[in-house]
């Protein structure tokens, strides 16, 4: 800043001062401030003077804002706060007298009767008019350079051009520039310590990166377009019948479009042995504590749970929920066929007790949940011409059908559809012959793309095999020959072992986006129960760790379920909307307890500046 500006600056405030001063003189000796006033109208001028220091509360979320009154200020506030109180306060030894409580009020702040007497009169012009403060006569003759807004602008222009490399080292530089500086009349070189005073005032902090819902393929073009294209839409066919729930956990009555709809969401987690809260409060002079090395024991625990009635359920204690110990050497893993067992049992469970429902099956979009069976079509490993070599690896199984541990076998995979409707044969017969009728070297072997897309009367001149790593740009469809078998009918729309299960019952299910946990409201209920859980003691046993976490399951109130349901649909509406993940997410904080976004959200984004 110019001397120039800083020096009139100091005049200007040392004026205000001094008028202040003449004007509180004249109105002391014409005996209006020496006047006591009434305990009615003090203990009014307290409460306001205590929300004043306390600042505009921040809404539902809790706590308040900080009000930014320089020490200053706040120090002469502090002193006509606590005269209030000293003369309102009936267990005051000072009760009702004006002058003995101003003294003991500039007793707490260390001062004499000087300070008792200017405190008495800035609180009685404070009870007359609540605009009438403290001044500050030493205004602002250290002005930071940050008071300059079109500074500030250009500073956080350049922070959001450097990304994630910012330094206190860079801003020094920055500052120092030339230009920088006749653009803003800055004399001399700032230091480092004022550069990191300068990042913290325009919000940055020294810190480890916050973790977030989503991982870098959240916005991967892929999951965008299955979102866009395949689950809203699917969502959006049903939730016009589903009962929707207010913030309190009570539903929101009104006509239901059809038969309604309960939705059941699926996902699975670990609970460790060790898993337990570290942060406490501990005594000084406490002990060290040995901890025990690893997570222990782990216990993998699949279930279903919906806003109405909660995890599936019967009274008698019969439920869908899989209890799983994961390991080599322990249970194994939780495999395709566990899957589809427990969507039997859910299924059984869902018939028993709400017969009069549709219900809705959601998963994520895990492997073992798209699982196709053995054999189903799939381009993505296919090679160009004929093949001796490819199969379709596939879990070994005995004489009854059952899987054999550790061991896998190849099997041909099976014929495709031709438009016409006709079976199509993806290798050569056995016994296949040449032109001359003699036994062919193709015989037995993969036919290839090639030969698959020419049977299908499909042009492929000019069209490259493969795109490098079969990444193919969005939304291509015919790019190469391997993303155009990959996008016929009876390649592109196979079922799942799990989609092909529900089906034969009668029943709709869906698969989330992927790296979508926040559209999955079991996600935050296993959170719910793991912050319990990390509450019980410690130990090392399986049982007790079974014990624990169900019950720590078994303990989500239902109304806490609601809201989880609630903070999912309210990602989804946001998806709808045509919001990314980073807006969704800017919005889900922003209106809490809503379950669907207000009309105003497009102007409130841009306000804030989220883009």
């Amino acid at each position: 800043m110019c001397s120039d500006s800083k020096t009139s600056d100091v005049f200007s405030h040392q004026t205000e001062f001094v008028c202040e001063a003449k004007n509180l003189h004249d109105e002391i000796c014409s005996g209006k401030l020496r006047e006591a006033p009434l305990i009615p109208l003090a203990e009014e001028a307290v409460k306001d003077l205590l929300a004043l220091l306390r600042g505009e509360s921040r809404g539902k979320g809790g706590g308040y804002k900080d009000p930014n009154i320089d020490h200053f200020t706040r120090h002469r506030l502090d002193g006509m706060k606590t005269l209030l109180k000293f003369y309102t306060d009936k267990r005051s030894k000072t009760y009702g007298h004006w002058s003995a409580s101003s003294l003991m009020a500039a007793v707490s702040l260390n001062r004499g009767t000087y300070c008792a007497r200017i405190l008495r009169s800035l609180t009685r012009q404070y009870i007359n008019d609540r605009t009438v403060l403290p001044i500050n006569p030493y205004g602002n003759w250290n002005e930071t350079l940050l008071v300059d807004e079109s500074l500030c602008t250009e500073l956080n222009l350049y922070l959001q051009e450097i990304g994630n490399h910012i330094t206190a080292e860079k801003l020094v530089l920055y500052l120092h520039r030339k230009d920088v500086m006749e653009r803003h009349g800055i004399t001399r070189k700032i230091s480092a310590h004022t550069a990191r005073r300068y990042l913290k005032i325009l919000g940055f902090r020294f810190r480890e990166p916050s973790k977030g819902s989503y991982a870098d393929g959240h916005e991967r073009g892929d999951v965008v377009d299955y979102r866009e294209k395949h689950y809203l839409p699917s969502w959006a066919g049903i939730m016009q019948r589903v009962l929707k729930w207010t913030s309190e956990g009570i539903p929101e009555y009104g006509p239901l479009p059809g038969r309604q709809v309960i939705v059941w969401f699926h996902d699975e987690t670990i609970f460790y042995a060790h898993d337990r809260r570290r942060r406490n409060w501990y005594h000084k002079d406490a002990p060290c504590k040995p901890y025990q090395k690893g997570d222990g024991h782990s216990l993998m625990i699949a279930d279903f749970v919906s806003a109405e009635f909660g995890f599936l359920r019967t009274p008698d204690g019969r439920t869908a929920r899989r209890l799983f110990r994961p390991g080599k050497n322990r249970d194994g893993y939780f495999t395709s066929e566990d899957i589809k067992d427990q969507a039997r049992a859910a299924m059984d469970l869902v018939e028993e007790l709400y017969p009069e429902y549709e219900h809705v099956f959601i998963y994520d979009n895990a492997t073992t949940h798209l699982k196709r069976e053995d054999g189903a079509l799939s381009a993505r490993k296919m090679t160009k011409g004929p093949s001796a070599n490819f199969f379709t690896s596939v879990q070994a199984r005995d004489d009854q059908g059952k899987p054999i541990p550790g061991q896998r076998t190849k099997i041909q995979m099976k014929p495709g559809k031709l438009p016409d409707g006709t079976e199509q044969p993806l290798y050569y017969p056995d016994d296949f012959k040449d032109e001359k009728g003699q036994p062919s070297e193709l015989a037995g072997k993969f036919k290839g793309i090639v030969n698959i897309l020419l049977e299908r009367n499909i042009n492929i001149e000019g069209k490259k095999f493969e795109c490098r790593g079969f990444k193919c740009a969005s939304p291509a469809v015919d790019c190469c020959m391997k993303r155009i078998l990959y996008n016929q009918p009876d390649f592109s729309n196979q079922e799942s072992i799990l989609e092909a299960t529900y089906r034969e019952r009668g029943f709709q299910v869906i698969f989330l986006p992927k790296y979508h946990c926040e559209l999955n409201p079991i996600e935050q209920c296993w959170g719910y129960s793991k912050r319990l859980y990390r509450f019980y003691p410690q130990s090392s046993r399986e049982d007790v760790l079974q014990k624990n976490a169900v019950e720590c399951l078994d303990a989500i109130p239902i109304e806490s379920i609601r809201r989880f349901f609630n903070h999912a649909y309210k990602f989804a509406d946001a998806y709808s909307k045509g919001l990314n993940g980073r807006q969704a997410a800017w919005a889900a904080r922003k209106y809490r307890g809503h379950r669907v976004l207000p009309e105003s959200l497009m102007e409130d984004m841009g306000k804030a500046g989220i883009v």
